[in-house]
């Protein structure tokens, strides 16, 4: 039973999930950012766009930052950090008025707090679990924070109908609340000594050249999950000529999948090798691609969001389970932090890559470049050399005395 497996984990880890989808739900300003600065400080749309895409280079500097501060200061510490980080740039965002140069700066300081929370999340959750605990402890992370992030943007639109500033204060409100929580229930690190290191990991770069690889290669699983993000309102909007809020079923459906089927597959996808279920995930974002790419219609886009969610979830736990297994204790957050590089990365330059496509060429060569994303992947995770996840040992039986040996008894 998963909650029985819940209650197992660490109490520091039940307040973390705790928060992340309470953070998560707070998120009230990201989703209605373009909204906010078209309507509410009067920029046109594509000044807007412009600021949110200089201030987006925030995540990336977030994932880079997280990594040395966890493993310089502690996980807690930059838990802390990035919350406090990510109100006081809403916070300036909400209250002080400028050039429009200053949203972008506002911004920015913001989204370094986004861009550092996940990866010291998911290095507090390779600390505080057993091997055997991981899969299930990133899949609840997963679930809670794809929860979060449905109910978040609803309750934005409410507070962005009655006020921005009711937008704002709720978004950071909640990640104050958040940061309390991880204050008060979350220890301080228990840092390892210098001789403890993670079982059948090596140091070095060339130890944990494997782990670089499977993180690179991730980002061919990634493209496609921004990519969507980008040309799906668009494609229902402009190609189909549908309304924009069929948009939303498209997150509803994800979000059921994610809620309903997350912990399901953890538990099906036990004892199956990485390399298997990476490959696994390719394929299903692969079906799910060429449902849109090949029979572009609506009905395609819902079904294949059932399809290509599965792939989803796989990736979202196998990858970062693979890192806490395999990397040096003291360097995990700087490997979890590359995790979350590559996602910052693809947030930078798929919208704009595709961008270029669907102006050169319409929006079926957009679908077929996504489509394509997957199969490279695959590719790539075939031809790796994956180490296989470290297990306990049994432990040996104790050896016999000697003089029970010579008496025979």
């Amino acid at each position: 039973m998963w909650l029985t497996r819940f209650r197992e984990l660490p109490l520091a880890l039940r307040v973390l999930f705790l928060a992340s989808f309470v953070n998560r739900a707070g998120m009230f300003v990201f989703p209605l950012l373009a909204v906010y600065l078209v309507r509410g400080k009067e920029l046109s749309p594509g000044e807007a766009g412009l600021l949110i895409s200089i201030g987006s280079t925030g995540l990336l500097v977030g994932s880079l930052l997280s990594g040395p501060l966890c493993d310089l200061r502690g996980r807690r510490t930059a838990l802390l950090t990035a919350l406090l980080l990510n109100a006081a740039g809403y916070l300036g965002l909400a209250v002080l008025d400028g050039p429009p140069w200053t949203y972008a700066a506002w911004l920015f300081v913001a989204l370094v707090g986004m861009g550092m929370f996940s990866p010291a999340s998911n290095t507090l959750v390779a600390d505080l679990t057993t091997p055997e605990q991981r899969p299930f402890a990133y899949t609840i992370s997963y679930v809670g924070n794809n929860l979060g992030m449905g109910v978040g943007p609803l309750l934005g639109g409410v507070a962005a109908a009655y006020s921005y500033h009711v937008m704002f204060a709720g978004n950071i409100v909640a990640g104050l609340l958040c940061a309390a929580m991880i204050a008060v229930w979350v220890p301080e690190d228990r840092r390892a000594r210098s001789g403890d290191r993670r079982p059948n990991a090596r140091t070095g770069p060339l130890g944990h050249g494997h782990v670089v690889l499977l993180v690179l290669v991730s980002f061919f699983y990634v493209v496609p999950l921004i990519g969507l993000e980008y040309a799906l309102p668009l494609a229902v909007t402009t190609a189909l000529h549908e309304s924009a809020g069929l948009v939303g079923a498209v997150y509803t459906i994800n979000s059921i999948v994610v809620v309903s089927l997350g912990l399901v597959l953890e538990k099906h996808i036990r004892g199956y090798g990485t390399k298997l279920l990476l490959l696994i995930a390719g394929l299903l974002w692969t079906l799910g691609l060429a449902m849109i790419a090949f029979a572009f219609s609506l009905p395609a886009i819902l079904l294949s969001t059932v399809v290509w969610t599965l792939g989803e979830i796989i990736v979202s736990v196998v990858v970062p389970t693979y890192v806490a297994d395999h990397v040096d204790e003291r360097r995990v957050g700087s490997f979890m932090a590359l995790n979350g590089f590559v996602l910052g990365l693809a947030r930078l330059v798929v919208p704009v890559g595709l961008g270029l496509i669907w102006t050169s060429h319409g929006h079926q060569p957009v679908f077929l470049t996504l489509f394509a994303a997957p199969l490279i992947g695959m590719a790539g995770f075939a031809l790796l050399r994956i180490r296989p996840s470290a297990t306990p040992k049994a432990p040996r039986p104790a050896a016999p005395p000697a003089d029970a040996v010579a008496s025979g008894g």
